[in-house]
């Protein structure tokens, strides 16, 4: 029997010596490894935090003691550490573990995350209510050196530095020089700007014998070279930055060093005021091809476990439209100078690395920062140049603000490129992109577009770029439908939609990917009988009107169909066309989803369980239809 088998709570883990858990931490990570080959995930930061993980819950009472896992998908080994040893082969799949900690799935995961650089403000939020509460019980908020790249992280750092000094509070830095792709930034030189232990230690050895060597040195003197020597370390460390936020800093030390790792958490377990650990792991550690490539394993699919090359489970061909984009900036980009490319620590995942290679000084990654992406952007705007903005749907939502204030208000020729909308899958509601369509609509001078297919994506992409207002193009995770790339590449007319089928039973008005379930469900219903015009609609602001208007007065029998919450999106937009150019007697059918988060599963089922597939779109018909 292994170690882990006998590991249901952090209770059991506490009966282990210090010498098994070396073992143990490598039982864990044979786990992760052989789950995540199978479901995917975020690999590479769980296998990193490991070490971290066993610490901290061999040292602190949780979960009376809280810990909050910044982002959460460093928070594997924290899961199978809690009671879920059993439900881990589950994790991301439909029903099963979520991918982040979770409220509700376990005691032990006191905050939900999946968006960067909440812990630090969570954290001392709890720590204030259990003040109030009379409640004495630390809280440690765990956060990556990428999601210091993050503005809320410094604010939740300046308010307990400076205002709870009398705050358990222990913030333990996670660095392991990487956010998801290399880290970027002055703060990444900073942080790694240390001495090594032995060095120091070797020098405060000698400057110590060379003080009390000298004669009459008294003991003042030598308490206050004590001192100095402090603040020369504090200098050649990091520790420099967190002292000025009134943080007692510790650190670095190695996070891989589980003996050494648990003594110092005990010894800061009895600090009374807010408490910096810098611990270094290596991301991905303990697998190698993960410790080779982490950027491609922090968020990988099935893969072979020997080789870790990717097992496709798709027959398709297609590229995904990630590609088409990042393919289609570069053919843009040689031929206009002025566009550059922007993009929040993802220029994998956002497919601007070609961009990047083939043109480095118009490439711009800005770190986990989206809200200062956004306004940067701007900055380049105002001064003749066209930004294009590359940030997936449900990271976006956090500059919201600067997108209205700084780019929409002096219509600024900012275009978006919003990956990721939709019902993206495993990773659940914190990634699915279901409100770009409402809350970029709503927004004065932009236009906001949706492509059925990598073709139109080309071509939405030069209309944004010849525009000199803002605008979004939102698409899809995955691969598109196969359609053919045309050479040369030519913009759409604005504000215009495509009749794709022509029939005088039912109106189908889809949007986006959406376009090719519409065009399916159409011919099912063709076959028994039942004939639908079906179109293309393109744009969602401004939307055609004309032709809704015009095709609603013909066929009154609609059918609206979006990957989007409903409210404030595509059919909205259609509503209230509709109602201003005072079209009556219609029956609509809106398909989308209703004012809800949607769980973690594949993308398949989800589409299916929320009715905006072609299946969907059938018993629509039919209920519309009476048959």
């Amino acid at each position: 029997m292994s170690l882990l088998d006998n590991i249901n709570s952090p209770h059991d883990l506490k009966k282990l010596p210090l010498s098994g858990l070396p073992a143990l931490a490598d039982e864990i990570r044979d786990m992760i490894v052989r789950v995540v080959a199978k479901n995917g995930g975020h690999l590479a930061s769980s296998l990193g935090a490991v070490e971290l993980a066993i610490a901290i819950h061999y040292v602190f009472d949780v979960p009376t003691d809280k810990v909050i896992w910044d982002v959460g998908h460093q928070a594997y080994a924290h899961k199978i550490l809690t009671g879920r040893r059993e439900q881990f082969p589950s994790i991301r799949l439909h029903g099963g573990l979520s991918g982040f900690t979770k409220l509700g799935e376990s005691p032990y995961d006191c905050f939900s995350t999946g968006h960067s650089g909440t812990s630090i403000s969570a954290g001392l939020g709890m720590l204030c209510a259990n003040q109030l509460k009379g409640d004495r019980s630390k809280v440690i908020a765990v956060i990556g050196d990428g999601s210091l790249t993050s503005g809320i992280a410094y604010e939740g750092l300046n308010q307990a530095g400076y205002h709870h000094k009398d705050k358990d509070l222990i913030v333990i830095l996670n660095d392991n020089e990487m956010s998801i792709s290399k880290n970027v930034g002055a703060l990444s030189s900073f942080l790694s700007r240390t001495l090594s232990a032995t060095y120091l230690q070797e020098w405060r050895k000698d400057l110590g014998e060379l003080l009390r060597s000298l004669p009459g040195i008294g003991d003042d003197v030598y308490q206050f070279a004590k001192r100095s020597e402090e603040s020369f370390k504090t200098f050649v460390t990091p520790g420099m930055l967190f002292e000025a936020f009134s943080f007692e800093y510790f650190g670095p030390i190695k996070g891989h060093k589980i003996k050494h790792l648990v003594n110092i958490l005990e010894n800061i377990k009895g600090i009374h005021e807010p408490v910096l650990l810098h611990v270094t792991t290596t991301k991905g550690k303990g697998y190698v091809p993960s410790e080779k490539d982490p950027a491609y394993f922090h968020g990988v699919g099935a893969f072979d476990i020997a080789t870790g090359n990717n097992i496709s489970t798709s027959a398709s061909t297609a590229p995904t439209y990630t590609k088409v984009f990042g393919d289609t900036m570069v053919e843009l980009a040689k031929k206009n100078e002025s566009i550059v490319a922007v993009t929040a620590a993802m220029p994998e995942g956002t497919g601007l690395v070609n961009f990047a290679n083939s043109f480095p000084d118009r490439f711009y990654d800005v770190g986990i920062a989206e809200q200062h992406g956004v306004t940067f952007a701007a900055g380049m705007a105002a001064n003749g140049l066209h930004p294009v903005v590359a940030i997936y749907s449900t990271f976006l939502q956090r500059s919201y603000d600067q997108i209205i204030h700084d780019v929409c208000l002096e219509s600024l020729p900012v275009t978006f490129a919003v990956d990721r909308a939709g019902i993206v899958g495993e990773d659940g509601p914190t990634h699915h992109g279901l409100f770009d369509l409402s809350f970029l609509r709503s927004m004065p001078n932009m236009t906001l577009m949706a492509p059925a297919d990598e073709n139109e994506l080309r071509r939405m992409l030069l209309t944004a770029i010849n525009l000199d207002s803002p605008s979004a193009v939102r698409y899809p995770r995955g691969k598109g439908p196969g359609a053919k790339l045309e050479d040369p590449i030519l913009p759409l007319p604005i504000g215009k939609g495509k009749v794709e089928m022509s029939g005088d039973d039912i109106l189908i008005l889809a949007i986006g990917r959406t376009v090719c379930e519409a065009l399916a469900a159409g011919d099912a219903l063709s076959a028994e009988g039942i004939s639908a015009t079906v179109v293309n609609c393109r744009f969602v602001k401004p939307v055609d009107s004309e032709l809704i208007c015009d095709l609603a007065s013909k066929i009154p029998r609609i059918i609206t169909v979006e990957d989007n919450v409903l409210d404030g999106g595509f059919s909205s937009a259609v509503l209230e066309c509709l109602s201003d150019r005072g079209v009556n007697g219609f029956t609509i059918k809106r398909l989308g989803i209703g004012n809800r988060f949607v769980e973690h599963g594949p993308q398949e089922i989800l589409r299916e369980k929320y009715g905006i597939d072609s299946k969907g779109i059938i018993k629509a018909a039919h209920t519309i239809l009476g048959v």
